[in-house]
């Protein structure tokens, strides 16, 4: 008896399914609003002459380029990029600390502290570098590798810093058993 009940009642819903779907008349659902005209695009506004009472508008796009001489442009300080951050006092107070508990053996702590200079100095690949080695010693290899080549990305055109930053991702490749890895960041390092 119940199987015969399910049986009628999705055949009714099913109906009641249909039923909804059909269009009276066969023809389409939508109606749009206002009768059966094609509803047509407004004209174009007509442009007229401009006039001489309003001034022009000029667009920054538009404007003459005026080359000024290079002597007259102030100098700059380079950005990061090109040089890297300075440390903050902060920061360095906390790298000195994290390197002391990286000699007492203690990696984790040590994470912490660089992880709080890297809030300090978020751009300084010097920081970025300190927390690979603190990776590096907490036998985090995958997270060191990713923090070198984060302060590689940072370190700008400081050649130091570069070619640190080259041989400590070549270590640390090279403890993954990346040889060729590790041989490419060498040259790399040389090539400063």
């Amino acid at each position: 008896m119940k199987k015969v009940t399910i049986t009628h009642a999705t055949s009714f819903a099913l109906m009641l399914g249909l039923a909804g779907c059909a269009a009276p008349g066969g023809g389409s659902i939508y109606v749009p609003m206002g009768g059966s005209e094609q509803p047509r695009a407004p004209e174009p506004p007509e442009t007229s002459a401009p006039e001489t009472s309003e001034p022009k508008v000029w667009r920054k796009s538009e404007q003459p380029q005026v080359n000024e001489p290079e002597s007259e442009q102030p100098s700059r300080s380079p950005s990061y990029r090109e040089s890297g951050d300075e440390l903050p006092a902060a920061a360095v107070a906390l790298i000195r600390d994290a390197d002391q508990r990286l000699q007492q053996g203690d990696s984790a702590g040590a994470i912490s502290r660089l992880e709080r200079a890297q809030r300090v100095a978020p751009r300084s690949a010097e920081v970025y570098f300190k927390l690979a080695e603190a990776y590096v010693a907490g036998n985090n290899l995958g997270a060191a590798e990713q923090f070198t080549l984060k302060g590689l990305s940072l370190a700008g055109n400081d050649n130091r810093m570069q070619r640190s930053g080259w041989l400590l991702l070549a270590d640390i490749r090279r403890a993954r058993g990346n040889v060729a890895g590790a041989s490419q960041a060498e040259d790399r390092a040389r090539a400063l």
